[in-house]
């Protein structure tokens, strides 16, 4: 339903803690997942005093990419907001979207060639070190920087990830990012050519084949590095922003371009990270802790360690963040979720639909209902299963900020 209404201009602050691909199943070798293998003393004991449960990022059996996930968790219609991941990259990056840009994210891989055909050996060409990234985007962007009158805008990401924005000379449509990914998910093939689903689409497709072929000259002599994938093809969206749909004034903590540019496609402000550390992030959000309504507080390895199915290492982020637990405990005046965007099993090494644990910590709860914060216990909880889009009313509830519905 619409909240508008029924918004309060006063409340407690909330505290929105992302574990990014939280969601696991159990280890063969351990028959527990992470959460149920970690060493957590300090969430077990906030799990007894929260309401728990499990959302479900999409819908049954859907596996969410990021952005849906977060869309989900931020109270948008994944379904209704279908987002590529390339306006996040290049947001995340700090970009400047156009209505004439098509947007996409990229990555560095690794590939051999059986005659001219590319083989992919590493989509993402070993994770690259960030300063590795930038030396290439360099090169790229000093070789390439117009195809058939598209002006080309590369910036460099995180590790093998990248921006890259078609800079076209007339606005585009939406239809205009209906162009597949190139990137096959899987190694040992070859990428796949770029096609557009309709006239304008396909126009924009062959600007970005001809691109694709002269980076890959570009990058032929590359050790690693020595190929480029794409991936979330997409033109400038519109939506309503975050502090208009909730009467919050939100900020960002972040390290992750992506996730800064989720953040800022709705509107929040994203806070200086200075470092890449929790505890970065931990600071970041303690000096701005005055300034803000809302905080999205995101942490990126769990799903990493996920995706290279790094069962130990997941466990380890998961013990370190409880061992911070109580210094976001010991901030004033809100309520905190813990929760993910998606399931991200190390046994899978991919993001999956099971439903993300989820736990509201506030004063209006019945807890008592699980013992630790884990897949299976939560799903005693009061929340039951509950879609995702659900989650931002339920925080808006706790935090005091919704008036009575109806007489």
């Amino acid at each position: 339903m619409e909240l508008k209404p029924i918004l309060k201009k006063q409340g407690k602050k909330i505290l929105l803690i992302v574990l990014d691909g939280l969601g696991d199943l159990p280890f063969p070798e351990t028959g527990k997942t992470p959460l149920e293998a970690a060493s957590t003393p300090n969430l077990d004991r906030l799990v007894k005093n929260s309401a728990t449960g499990v959302h479900i990022p999409v819908d049954y059996g859907i596996t969410p990419g990021s952005g849906p996930g977060h869309l989900g968790i931020f109270g948008y219609s994944p379904i209704k907001h279908q987002i590529g991941r390339g306006i996040l990259e290049a947001l995340g990056v700090g970009l400047e979207v156009k209505n004439t840009d098509l947007v996409v994210r990229g990555n560095f891989a690794t590939a051999k060639y059986e005659g001219e055909t590319p083989i992919i050996l590493d989509r993402r060409a070993g994770r690259i070190p960030t300063e590795e990234n930038k030396r290439l985007i360099a090169k790229l962007s000093e070789a390439i920087k117009e195809i058939d009158g598209v002006q080309i805008i590369l910036k460099s990401g995180m590790e093998h990830r990248f921006a890259a924005i078609f800079r076209f000379p007339e606005p585009l449509s939406p239809s205009a990012e209906k162009i597949n990914d190139t990137d096959p998910q899987a190694t040992g093939v070859p990428p796949l050519e770029p096609r557009g689903e309709t006239v304008e689409a396909e126009r924009a497709a062959q600007v970005v084949k001809k691109f694709l072929q002269k980076a890959a000259e570009v990058l032929k002599s590359e050790e690693k590095a020595n190929y480029i994938l794409l991936r979330g093809f997409s033109v400038k969206p519109e939506l309503t922003p975050f502090s208009e749909k909730y009467g919050l004034k939100p900020g960002c903590v972040a390290v992750y371009p992506m996730y800064k540019g989720l953040a800022r496609l709705v509107g929040m402000e994203i806070l200086e990270v200075k470092g890449s550390s929790i505890e970065d992030e931990l600071l970041a959000l303690k000096n701005s802790w005055e300034d803000f309504d809302f905080f999205f507080f995101h942490i990126k390895k769990t799903d990493s360690y996920g995706e290279d199915g790094a069962f130990e290492n997941k466990v380890r982020i998961i013990e370190t963040f409880d061992t911070l637990l109580p210094e976001f405990l010991s901030l004033s005046g809100c309520i905190i979720c813990i929760t993910g965007d998606h399931s991200t099993p190390c046994v899978m090494k991919s993001h999956s639909w099971h439903p993300v644990p989820t736990l509201i910590y506030s004063p209006y709860v019945l807890g008592g209902l699980s013992d630790r914060f884990t897949e299976r216990e939560c799903l005693k909880g009061e929340l039951g299963i509950f879609p995702a889009v659900k989650l931002m009313p339920l925080l808006l509830a706790h935090a005091e900020r919704l008036k009575k519905f109806g007489a």
